[in-house]
Protein backbone atom coordinates (compact mmCIF):
# COMPACT_ATOMS: atom_id res chain seq x y z
CA UNK A 1 0.00 0.00 0.00
CA UNK A 2 0.90 3.00 -1.18
CA UNK A 3 1.84 5.25 1.96
CA UNK A 4 4.21 7.73 1.56
CA UNK A 5 2.69 10.88 2.92
CA UNK A 6 1.60 12.78 6.36
CA UNK A 7 -1.01 11.24 8.60
CA UNK A 8 -2.88 14.52 7.93
CA UNK A 9 -3.15 14.60 4.11
CA UNK A 10 -4.52 10.99 4.46
CA UNK A 11 -7.40 12.46 6.46
CA UNK A 12 -8.04 15.05 4.93
CA UNK A 13 -8.03 13.48 1.65
CA UNK A 14 -10.33 11.18 2.62
CA UNK A 15 -12.88 14.07 4.03
CA UNK A 16 -12.84 15.43 0.72
CA UNK A 17 -15.08 12.38 -0.94
CA UNK A 18 -16.17 10.41 2.70
CA UNK A 19 -18.86 12.16 5.19
CA UNK A 20 -17.11 12.58 8.87
CA UNK A 21 -19.74 10.46 10.43
CA UNK A 22 -18.45 7.82 8.19
CA UNK A 23 -16.35 4.85 10.10
CA UNK A 24 -12.93 5.86 10.39
CA UNK A 25 -11.00 3.09 8.93
CA UNK A 26 -13.19 3.57 5.66
CA UNK A 27 -12.11 7.18 5.61
CA UNK A 28 -8.28 6.54 5.98
CA UNK A 29 -8.82 3.67 3.29
CA UNK A 30 -10.25 5.84 0.92
CA UNK A 31 -8.11 8.83 1.67
CA UNK A 32 -4.84 6.31 0.82
CA UNK A 33 -6.27 5.01 -2.88
CA UNK A 34 -6.91 7.98 -3.71
CA UNK A 35 -3.72 10.51 -2.85
CA UNK A 36 -2.28 7.08 -4.11
CA UNK A 37 -3.85 7.61 -7.70
CA UNK A 38 -2.99 11.44 -7.33
CA UNK A 39 0.63 11.13 -6.74
CA UNK A 40 1.61 10.11 -10.08
CA UNK A 41 3.47 7.31 -9.47
CA UNK A 42 1.51 5.20 -10.84
CA UNK A 43 -0.12 4.30 -14.78
CA UNK A 44 -4.22 4.97 -14.28
CA UNK A 45 -4.61 2.81 -17.38
CA UNK A 46 -2.98 -0.17 -15.90
CA UNK A 47 -3.55 0.47 -11.58
CA UNK A 48 -6.38 -1.18 -9.94
CA UNK A 49 -7.45 -0.92 -6.27
CA UNK A 50 -8.44 -3.97 -4.33
CA UNK A 51 -10.33 -4.21 -1.35
CA UNK A 52 -11.78 -6.46 1.37
CA UNK A 53 -15.13 -7.36 2.44
CA UNK A 54 -15.78 -8.83 5.50
CA UNK A 55 -19.58 -10.08 4.50
CA UNK A 56 -20.78 -9.78 7.77
CA UNK A 57 -22.52 -6.86 9.62
CA UNK A 58 -19.84 -4.59 9.77
CA UNK A 59 -19.71 -2.09 7.83
CA UNK A 60 -16.75 -2.92 6.12
CA UNK A 61 -18.87 -4.74 3.78
CA UNK A 62 -19.98 -1.29 2.30
CA UNK A 63 -16.47 0.45 2.17
CA UNK A 64 -16.44 -1.13 -1.51
CA UNK A 65 -19.22 0.61 -2.35
CA UNK A 66 -18.57 4.32 -0.84
CA UNK A 67 -14.96 3.97 -2.66
CA UNK A 68 -16.01 3.76 -5.89
CA UNK A 69 -18.37 6.62 -5.44
CA UNK A 70 -15.41 8.26 -4.58
CA UNK A 71 -13.50 7.68 -7.11
CA UNK A 72 -16.23 8.98 -9.98
CA UNK A 73 -15.90 12.31 -7.66
CA UNK A 74 -12.31 12.06 -7.73
CA UNK A 75 -12.23 11.72 -11.05
CA UNK A 76 -10.95 8.24 -11.49
CA UNK A 77 -14.13 6.47 -12.45
CA UNK A 78 -12.09 4.25 -14.72
CA UNK A 79 -9.80 2.47 -12.08
CA UNK A 80 -11.17 -1.10 -11.10
CA UNK A 81 -12.00 -1.91 -7.92
CA UNK A 82 -11.71 -5.49 -6.65
CA UNK A 83 -13.73 -7.26 -3.94
CA UNK A 84 -11.25 -9.55 -2.07
CA UNK A 85 -13.81 -11.53 -0.19
CA UNK A 86 -14.48 -15.01 1.40
CA UNK A 87 -18.50 -14.65 0.91
CA UNK A 88 -18.80 -14.52 -2.94
CA UNK A 89 -20.27 -11.38 -2.52
CA UNK A 90 -18.70 -9.66 -5.83
CA UNK A 91 -16.94 -11.75 -8.51
CA UNK A 92 -14.04 -10.33 -10.45
CA UNK A 93 -13.10 -11.17 -13.82
CA UNK A 94 -9.48 -11.55 -14.23
CA UNK A 95 -9.01 -11.97 -10.49
CA UNK A 96 -8.64 -15.37 -8.86
CA UNK A 97 -7.04 -16.37 -5.74
CA UNK A 98 -5.07 -19.26 -5.75
CA UNK A 99 -3.21 -21.48 -3.42
CA UNK A 100 -0.09 -19.84 -4.00
CA UNK A 101 -1.41 -16.13 -3.17
CA UNK A 102 -3.11 -17.74 0.42
CA UNK A 103 -0.18 -19.73 1.79
CA UNK A 104 2.71 -16.39 0.41
CA UNK A 105 -0.25 -14.49 3.05
CA UNK A 106 -0.11 -16.53 5.93
CA UNK A 107 2.96 -17.08 5.77
CA UNK A 108 3.36 -13.32 5.97
CA UNK A 109 1.08 -13.31 8.80
CA UNK A 110 3.11 -16.08 10.95
CA UNK A 111 6.40 -13.57 10.14
CA UNK A 112 4.95 -10.39 10.45
CA UNK A 113 3.11 -11.78 14.20
CA UNK A 114 6.85 -13.80 15.54
CA UNK A 115 8.52 -10.45 14.49
CA UNK A 116 6.04 -7.81 16.11
CA UNK A 117 6.20 -10.54 19.64
CA UNK A 118 9.81 -10.05 19.78
CA UNK A 119 10.84 -7.29 18.59
CA UNK A 120 8.22 -5.15 21.23
CA UNK A 121 10.18 -6.60 23.90
CA UNK A 122 13.48 -6.32 23.21
CA UNK A 123 12.90 -3.10 22.35
CA UNK A 124 11.68 -1.97 25.61
CA UNK A 125 15.01 -3.24 27.46
CA UNK A 126 17.92 -3.57 24.93
CA UNK A 127 21.24 -1.72 25.63
CA UNK A 128 22.22 -0.57 22.43
CA UNK A 129 19.69 2.00 21.61
CA UNK A 130 18.80 0.85 17.60
CA UNK A 131 19.46 -2.50 18.07
CA UNK A 132 15.95 -3.76 17.97
CA UNK A 133 14.90 -2.04 14.96
CA UNK A 134 17.98 -2.32 13.09
CA UNK A 135 17.63 -6.40 13.14
CA UNK A 136 13.82 -6.21 12.78
CA UNK A 137 14.53 -4.13 9.20
CA UNK A 138 16.82 -6.91 8.03
CA UNK A 139 13.93 -9.77 8.60
CA UNK A 140 11.15 -7.72 7.40
CA UNK A 141 13.51 -7.02 4.07
CA UNK A 142 14.42 -10.50 3.81
CA UNK A 143 10.94 -12.18 4.09
CA UNK A 144 9.25 -10.10 2.07
CA UNK A 145 11.97 -10.40 -0.92
CA UNK A 146 11.93 -14.08 0.01
CA UNK A 147 7.69 -14.07 -0.27
CA UNK A 148 7.82 -12.22 -3.42
CA UNK A 149 9.60 -14.76 -4.90
CA UNK A 150 7.33 -17.67 -3.28
CA UNK A 151 9.82 -18.58 -0.93
CA UNK A 152 9.82 -19.31 2.70
CA UNK A 153 6.41 -20.73 2.75
CA UNK A 154 6.52 -24.43 3.10
CA UNK A 155 6.15 -25.72 7.07
CA UNK A 156 9.35 -26.26 7.29
CA UNK A 157 11.15 -23.04 6.34
CA UNK A 158 8.82 -21.24 8.45
CA UNK A 159 9.99 -23.27 11.77
CA UNK A 160 13.17 -22.74 10.68
CA UNK A 161 13.00 -18.92 10.00
CA UNK A 162 11.23 -18.53 12.77
CA UNK A 163 13.59 -20.40 14.97
CA UNK A 164 15.85 -18.22 13.77
CA UNK A 165 14.21 -14.60 14.54
CA UNK A 166 13.92 -15.98 18.16
CA UNK A 167 17.36 -17.06 17.96
CA UNK A 168 18.43 -13.36 16.91
CA UNK A 169 16.18 -11.55 19.36
CA UNK A 170 17.32 -13.47 21.96
CA UNK A 171 20.93 -12.50 21.38
CA UNK A 172 20.17 -8.59 21.72
CA UNK A 173 21.70 -7.22 25.15
CA UNK A 174 18.75 -6.69 27.50
CA UNK A 175 18.71 -4.67 30.65
CA UNK A 176 15.57 -5.62 32.21
CA UNK A 177 14.50 -2.77 34.35
CA UNK A 178 10.97 -2.55 35.64
CA UNK A 179 8.88 -0.95 33.02
CA UNK A 180 5.05 -0.51 32.61
CA UNK A 181 3.42 -3.35 30.79
CA UNK A 182 0.79 -1.85 28.44
CA UNK A 183 -1.31 -3.98 25.85
CA UNK A 184 -3.09 -2.99 22.81
CA UNK A 185 -6.87 -3.94 21.88
CA UNK A 186 -9.54 -2.57 19.91
CA UNK A 187 -10.50 -2.55 16.13
CA UNK A 188 -8.28 -4.34 14.21
CA UNK A 189 -7.42 -1.21 11.38
CA UNK A 190 -7.07 1.54 14.62
CA UNK A 191 -5.24 -1.48 16.62
CA UNK A 192 -2.16 -2.22 13.48
CA UNK A 193 -1.90 0.83 11.82
CA UNK A 194 0.40 3.57 12.98
CA UNK A 195 -1.55 5.64 10.37
CA UNK A 196 -5.21 5.08 12.15
CA UNK A 197 -3.99 5.51 15.94
CA UNK A 198 -1.66 7.91 15.42
CA UNK A 199 1.67 5.43 16.09
CA UNK A 200 0.22 4.63 19.20
CA UNK A 201 3.09 1.72 19.94
CA UNK A 202 6.25 4.15 18.78
CA UNK A 203 4.67 6.43 21.31
CA UNK A 204 4.01 4.12 24.71
CA UNK A 205 7.81 3.58 23.77
CA UNK A 206 9.00 6.95 23.85
CA UNK A 207 6.93 6.64 27.21
CA UNK A 208 9.32 3.94 28.46
CA UNK A 209 6.34 1.26 28.49
CA UNK A 210 6.79 -2.11 27.27
CA UNK A 211 4.17 -2.80 24.77
CA UNK A 212 2.32 -6.03 23.96
CA UNK A 213 -0.14 -6.50 20.31
CA UNK A 214 -1.97 -9.74 19.83
CA UNK A 215 -1.26 -11.08 16.81
CA UNK A 216 -3.11 -11.32 13.52
CA UNK A 217 -3.68 -15.15 13.69
CA UNK A 218 -5.47 -14.74 16.38
CA UNK A 219 -8.19 -12.84 14.51
CA UNK A 220 -7.66 -15.35 11.52
CA UNK A 221 -8.64 -18.14 13.80
CA UNK A 222 -11.85 -16.10 15.12
CA UNK A 223 -13.22 -16.01 12.01
CA UNK A 224 -13.62 -19.76 11.97
CA UNK A 225 -14.47 -19.50 15.39
CA UNK A 226 -17.49 -17.43 14.41
CA UNK A 227 -18.31 -19.64 11.72
CA UNK A 228 -18.60 -22.84 13.68
CA UNK A 229 -20.69 -21.09 16.28
CA UNK A 230 -23.19 -19.89 13.56
CA UNK A 231 -23.72 -23.37 12.79
CA UNK A 232 -24.16 -24.22 16.47
CA UNK A 233 -27.00 -21.56 17.30
CA UNK A 234 -28.53 -21.42 14.08
CA UNK A 235 -27.88 -24.28 12.23
CA UNK A 236 -26.13 -25.24 8.72
CA UNK A 237 -24.40 -27.50 6.74
CA UNK A 238 -21.98 -29.92 9.01
CA UNK A 239 -20.07 -29.89 6.17
CA UNK A 240 -19.48 -26.46 7.11
CA UNK A 241 -18.76 -26.68 10.32
CA UNK A 242 -15.80 -29.38 9.67
CA UNK A 243 -14.72 -27.11 6.79
CA UNK A 244 -14.24 -24.14 9.52
CA UNK A 245 -12.78 -26.45 12.63
CA UNK A 246 -10.23 -28.20 10.15
CA UNK A 247 -8.88 -24.58 8.65
CA UNK A 248 -8.83 -23.08 12.61
CA UNK A 249 -6.90 -26.55 13.23
CA UNK A 250 -4.36 -26.03 10.71
CA UNK A 251 -4.02 -22.11 11.65
CA UNK A 252 -3.37 -23.48 14.94
CA UNK A 253 -0.64 -25.31 13.72
CA UNK A 254 1.37 -22.47 12.57
CA UNK A 255 0.48 -20.63 16.40
CA UNK A 256 2.53 -23.54 17.53
CA UNK A 257 5.44 -23.27 15.37
CA UNK A 258 5.75 -19.49 16.57
CA UNK A 259 5.34 -20.57 20.73
CA UNK A 260 7.60 -23.58 20.56
CA UNK A 261 9.95 -21.32 19.04
CA UNK A 262 9.72 -18.65 21.74
CA UNK A 263 9.09 -20.65 24.85
CA UNK A 264 12.41 -23.26 23.60
CA UNK A 265 14.85 -20.69 21.87
CA UNK A 266 14.41 -17.90 24.56
CA UNK A 267 13.49 -16.33 27.83
CA UNK A 268 11.10 -14.05 26.29
CA UNK A 269 7.62 -13.96 26.82
CA UNK A 270 4.68 -15.96 24.69
CA UNK A 271 1.01 -15.38 24.96
CA UNK A 272 -1.64 -17.96 25.45
CA UNK A 273 -2.73 -20.08 22.27
CA UNK A 274 -5.81 -18.74 21.16
CA UNK A 275 -7.53 -21.73 22.30
CA UNK A 276 -7.28 -20.74 25.79
CA UNK A 277 -8.62 -17.32 25.02
CA UNK A 278 -11.65 -18.48 23.30
CA UNK A 279 -12.10 -20.19 26.84
CA UNK A 280 -11.66 -17.05 28.82
CA UNK A 281 -14.21 -15.37 26.15
CA UNK A 282 -16.86 -17.77 26.81
CA UNK A 283 -16.66 -17.58 30.41
CA UNK A 284 -17.19 -13.68 30.05
CA UNK A 285 -18.95 -12.87 27.18
CA UNK A 286 -20.26 -15.73 24.89
CA UNK A 287 -18.61 -17.16 21.81
CA UNK A 288 -22.34 -15.64 20.08
CA UNK A 289 -20.78 -12.13 19.91
CA UNK A 290 -18.83 -11.27 17.37
CA UNK A 291 -19.83 -7.95 15.61
CA UNK A 292 -17.18 -5.26 16.51
CA UNK A 293 -14.45 -7.43 17.18
CA UNK A 294 -16.97 -8.89 18.96
CA UNK A 295 -16.08 -11.34 22.22
CA UNK A 296 -12.88 -11.76 20.75
CA UNK A 297 -11.60 -8.11 22.03
CA UNK A 298 -12.93 -8.69 25.91
CA UNK A 299 -11.29 -11.90 25.43
CA UNK A 300 -7.84 -10.26 24.34
CA UNK A 301 -8.31 -7.92 27.64
CA UNK A 302 -8.12 -11.11 29.94
CA UNK A 303 -5.38 -12.88 28.74
CA UNK A 304 -3.22 -9.41 28.73
CA UNK A 305 -4.66 -9.24 32.19
CA UNK A 306 -3.66 -12.93 33.09
CA UNK A 307 -0.22 -12.69 31.48
CA UNK A 308 0.87 -9.18 33.68
CA UNK A 309 0.15 -6.06 30.62
CA UNK A 310 -2.83 -4.92 33.05
CA UNK A 311 -2.91 -1.46 31.57
CA UNK A 312 -4.80 -1.72 28.44
CA UNK A 313 -5.73 1.08 25.50
CA UNK A 314 -8.49 0.01 23.66
CA UNK A 315 -8.41 1.81 20.86
CA UNK A 316 -11.69 1.72 18.64
CA UNK A 317 -13.01 4.16 16.08
CA UNK A 318 -15.62 6.98 17.24
CA UNK A 319 -19.00 5.40 15.32
CA UNK A 320 -17.85 1.50 15.74
CA UNK A 321 -20.73 1.47 18.20
CA UNK A 322 -20.22 -2.77 18.34
CA UNK A 323 -16.48 -2.25 19.17
CA UNK A 324 -17.59 0.32 21.84
CA UNK A 325 -20.16 -2.45 23.60
CA UNK A 326 -17.15 -5.39 23.24
CA UNK A 327 -14.15 -3.03 24.75
CA UNK A 328 -15.45 0.20 26.84
CA UNK A 329 -18.43 -1.24 27.62
CA UNK A 330 -16.87 -4.85 29.15
CA UNK A 331 -14.59 -2.99 31.42
CA UNK A 332 -16.50 -2.39 34.16
CA UNK A 333 -16.98 -6.00 34.51
CA UNK A 334 -13.26 -6.80 33.44
CA UNK A 335 -12.23 -4.75 37.00
CA UNK A 336 -14.68 -6.73 39.02
CA UNK A 337 -12.90 -9.94 38.02
CA UNK A 338 -9.28 -8.28 37.30
CA UNK A 339 -9.13 -6.08 39.87
CA UNK A 340 -6.08 -4.27 38.81
CA UNK A 341 -6.85 -4.21 35.24
CA UNK A 342 -5.90 -0.11 34.08
CA UNK A 343 -7.85 0.40 31.18
CA UNK A 344 -8.12 3.37 29.11
CA UNK A 345 -10.74 3.30 25.97
CA UNK A 346 -9.78 6.18 23.17
CA UNK A 347 -11.51 6.94 20.64
CA UNK A 348 -10.19 8.17 17.03
CA UNK A 349 -11.67 9.77 14.45
CA UNK A 350 -11.07 13.06 12.05
CA UNK A 351 -11.66 15.56 14.64
CA UNK A 352 -9.86 14.18 17.55
CA UNK A 353 -6.95 15.80 18.37
CA UNK A 354 -3.56 13.71 18.84
CA UNK A 355 -2.92 15.93 21.92
CA UNK A 356 -6.17 14.89 23.63
CA UNK A 357 -5.45 11.53 23.06
CA UNK A 358 -2.53 11.33 24.34
CA UNK A 359 -3.13 12.88 27.36
CA UNK A 360 -5.62 10.31 27.77
CA UNK A 361 -3.05 7.57 27.63
CA UNK A 362 -0.83 9.76 29.88
CA UNK A 363 -2.96 9.70 33.01
CA UNK A 364 -3.65 5.65 32.65
CA UNK A 365 0.35 5.38 32.27
CA UNK A 366 0.54 7.59 35.93
CA UNK A 367 -1.71 4.82 37.60
CA UNK A 368 0.51 2.19 35.41
CA UNK A 369 3.61 3.85 37.38
CA UNK A 370 1.92 4.06 40.41
CA UNK A 371 0.88 0.66 41.18
CA UNK A 372 4.51 -0.89 39.31
CA UNK A 373 5.99 1.13 42.35
CA UNK A 374 3.47 -0.48 45.15
CA UNK A 375 4.55 -3.82 43.30
CA UNK A 376 8.49 -2.89 43.88
CA UNK A 377 7.89 -1.75 47.38
CA UNK A 378 5.95 -5.29 47.99
CA UNK A 379 9.41 -7.21 46.71
CA UNK A 380 11.50 -5.20 48.97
Amino acid sequence: MYSECCDREIVDEGLKYVHNDTCYPALLVIGQFIHALKSGKYDLNRTALLLTQTGGGCRASNYIHLLRKALVKAGFAHVPVISLNPAGLEKNEGFVINLTMIRRALAGVIYGDALMLLANQTRAYETIPGATDALLERYVTMTSDALSRGKLVSMHKIKKTVKAMVKDFAAIPLHRTPKPKVGIVGEIYVKYSPLANNDLEAFLHSQGCEVNVPGLLGFLQYIFDNNIQDVKLYGGKKSFLYINKLLRWYLARYEKVIRKAVTKGSDLFCPAPHSHVRALGDDMIGLGCKMGEGWLLTAEMMELCESGYENIVCVQPFGCLPNHIVGKGMVRKLREVYPNANIVAVDYDPGATRVNQENRIKLMLSVARENLAEKEKETV
